[in-house]
């Protein structure tokens, strides 16, 4: 009979930042229940971001509800995220979240993006420009039409 596997560090299946994920989902899903503060849930997470993804937050967070203030602020497995009718529509994933080199901007299977056989659904950040600004705009207004 093989030998159990013993829960130590050399587990092989999820990483420590997707068990955290997962552990962040499981107090969404039970603050949701409590009717929570999106706004601020959403806002405390971008505060604990590291500088470089803070003011990428913080910038996509002001696009977002600019571009479709009908979107409503969340979080989701702990990330700034906005669903419109209780569907999630989009999300920001910090690169610091998986440490990852940069941070990414996505889109749900709820967004209205459907452009042919194929379309992005997600876009790698590393800074954003006005014409970087103006596209994501016009990506979150087509989310949600």
């Amino acid at each position: 009979m093989p030998a159990k596997k013993s829960a130590s560090s050399n587990y092989e299946g999820f990483t420590a930042e997707e068990r955290d994920a997962m552990k962040e989902r499981a107090k969404e899903l039970k603050r949701a229940t409590a009717k929570s503060d999106g706004e601020a849930e959403l806002r405390a997470k971008i505060a604990e971001m590291t500088d470089t993804d803070r003011a990428l937050a913080e910038r996509v967070h002001k696009l977002v509800m600019t571009a479709a203030p009908e979107l409503t602020p969340k979080t989701w497995y702990g990330m700034p995220a906005y669903a419109k009718d209780g569907k999630l529509i989009c999300f920001f994933q910090p690169a610091q979240k998986f440490k990852s080199r940069y941070a990414t901007f996505g889109f749900d299977a709820n967004a209205n993006l459907d452009e042919g056989n194929m379309w992005a659904t997600s876009y790698a950040l590393t800074k954003l420009t006005a014409a970087d600004e103006k596209r994501l705009a016009a990506l979150v207004k087509q989310a949600v039409s």
